[in-house]
């Protein structure tokens, strides 16, 4: 007979199982290939049982974004501290292993994925989302020495995610894009990036808050 009463430890428990087991196969394959099923058959949990943790899928999502983020804090961080790696280096292949997150165990969003999950948000949710996402930003400037305003970690998170995004776009989203021109693009972007971070790194008050 299948248990139907569950202490809060095991419910905190199996509730942090999915998540982690949403992230690793929304990594591996992609968000819009993971499915509800996948997950609640990886934790050993019926359909029924996982949507009193997640009312949808959008929900679980969020969660594995927010799991992920002390993981990309601690990957930049590992970067930034190899002596055989210069500062220019680093940055780089920081952005590039986000850019290939499939490749690299890392989850990021398509286009599509953006707009089916932020269109059934809460405001309260996407609020929470926005905060998380600046805090996240903010410590990746940290980490590569950069003063981490306002006005430039969101000029950095347009900068990164529109490459990681424009990336996991082609060819399917963008066409007309060159796809076959992508990861030479990729390359050209990166590059200018990590030029603008040099700038803001060697000047403070460039780009900051106060007008």
């Amino acid at each position: 007979m299948p248990k139907v009463a569950y202490s809060e430890e095991e419910r905190k428990r199996i509730r942090a199982e999915l998540v982690s087991a949403g992230l690793e196969l929304m990594a591996k394959q992609g968000i819009r290939h993971t499915t509800v099923e996948q997950v609640y058959t990886k934790v050993g949990i019926s359909r029924t049982f996982f949507y009193s943790f997640f009312p949808t899928k959008e929900d679980l999502v969020l969660e594995t974004l927010y799991l992920q983020q002390p993981k990309v804090i601690s990957y930049v961080q590992k970067l930034m501290a190899d002596h055989a790696l210069s500062w220019r280096e680093a940055v780089k292949k920081f952005l590039h292993a986000c850019c290939y997150g499939e490749k690299n165990g890392i989850a990021v969003l398509t286009i599509e994925e953006q707009q089916l999950i932020f269109k059934r948000l809460s405001k309260e949710s996407y609020q929470l989302f926005r905060q998380k996402q600046r805090w996240l930003f903010g410590k990746i400037l940290e980490s590569f020495g950069v003063k981490p305003s306002v006005k430039r970690i969101d000029l950095f998170t347009n900068l990164s995610l529109s490459v990681m995004v424009i990336r996991r776009a082609l060819p399917d989203t963008l066409p007309l894009l060159v796809s076959e021109a992508a990861d030479e693009t990729v390359d050209f972007q990166l590059d200018a990036i990590v030029d603008i971070l040099e700038k803001l790194k060697r000047d403070p008050q460039l780009l900051d808050d106060a007008d």
